[in-house]
C-alpha cells in the first residue's frame, strides 16, 4: 500500500480545512448550536421529558447525527468534485496510487473533518445540558461508521454531479429533510401508528436511533437492526465506488 499517496491526499484536504476554518468548522458548529437553542427553548418548554430524558439532552444525539451526515456528504462531495471541475483529477489518477488509496485519502479526510465538527458539538452541548453516554464504545462505533459511510456516499455524489447545483441537490433536498423526519428532534413513538410505519422506511431513523441508544439506552428500533442497516449502506456505497473506478464513470472523460 502506498501510504505516501494516502498521506499526501489526506494532508492536502485537511490543509484546505484549516485555510477555510470558519466555513469548514465554525459555521456548522454555530448553525447546530442555534438549532439546539431554538428547539430546546421553543419545544423544550412544552416537552419536559422524552422517555425519562430531558428534551434538551434528548435532541443532542440527533443534532450530532444531523451535523455528521451533512458535513460528511458536503466535505467528501466537494473534495472530489473540485478536482474534476478544475481538471486536476487526471494528475491524481495518473499518479502511482491505486484507486483504493485515492478513496482512502479523500474519504478519510472528509470523515475526519465531519467527526471533528461532531466532537465540538458534543462538547458544546455538554455545556448546555446534563447528558450521559451509557455505551461509549457503541457511540464511537456508530459515530465512525456513519462518518465513513456518508463520506463514501458524498464521494459518489461528487463523481455524479456535473455542476455545483447537482452537488448540492442530494444533501439539501434529500438527506437534510430525511434527517429532520428521522427522529432527530422527537421519538417516532410520538407519531400516530400509521406514520410510525411510514417512518421506518427512512434509513436515517436507524442511524439516529442507534446513536441515541448509545447515549441513553433507549431506541425507537433495535440497536442490532440499526447497526445492520448502517453496515448495509456502507457495503452498498463501497460497491458503487468500486464500480465507478472499474468503469471510469465520469472520471476518464
Amino acid at each position: 500500500m502506498n501510504l505516501h499517496a494516502i498521506r499526501a491526499i489526506y494532508a492536502f484536504e485537511m490543509a484546505r480545512t484549516w485555510r477555510t476554518l470558519f466555513q469548514s468548522i465554525v459555521s456548522p458548529v454555530i448553525s447546530t448550536s442555534l438549532y439546539f437553542v431554538v428547539f430546546g427553548a421553543a419545544i423544550g418548554s412544552r416537552i419536559q421529558e422524552v422517555d425519562g430524558v430531558s428534551y434538551g439532552a434528548f435532541i443532542v444525539p440527533g443534532l450530532i447525527m444531523l451535523s455528521l451526515l451533512t458535513q460528511s456528504l458536503s466535505n467528501a462531495s466537494f473534495g472530489i468534485f473540485f478536482p474534476r471541475f478544475t481538471g486536476t483529477i487526471f494528475e491524481v489518477l495518473s499518479a502511482p496510487a491505486s484507486y483504493f488509496e485515492i478513496v482512502v485519502g479523500y474519504v478519510g479526510a472528509a470523515a475526519t473533518k465531519a467527526m471533528l465538527v461532531g466532537v465540538i458539538i458534543l462538547v458544546t452541548a455538554n455545556l448546555f445540558v446534563d447528558m450521559r453516554i451509557e455505551h461509549p464504545l457503541w457511540m464511537v462505533l456508530f459515530f465512525v461508521l456513519t462518518a465513513v459511510t456518508f463520506s463514501l456516499f458524498g464521494f459518489i455524489i461528487g463523481i455524479w454531479a456535473k455542476n455545483f447545483e447537482q452537488l448540492q441537490f442530494v444533501p439539501l433536498l434529500i438527506v437534510t429533510p430525511l434527517t429532520f423526519l428521522g427522529g432527530s428532534f422527537y421519538s417516532i413513538r410520538m407519531l400516530p401508528e400509521f406514520w410510525q410505519t411510514v417512518t421506518l422506511f427512512n434509513p436515517v431513523v436507524y442511524l439516529v436511533s442507534g446513536f441515541r441508544w448509545s447515549f441513553y439506552g433507549q431506541a425507537d428500533v433495535g440497536v442490532g437492526l440499526s447497526l445492520a442497516m448502517t453496515l448495509v449502506f456502507l457495503a452498498a456505497s463501497l460497491g458503487v465506488v468500486a464500480w465507478i473506478f472499474k468503469t471510469g464513470y465520469r472520471l476518464k472523460s
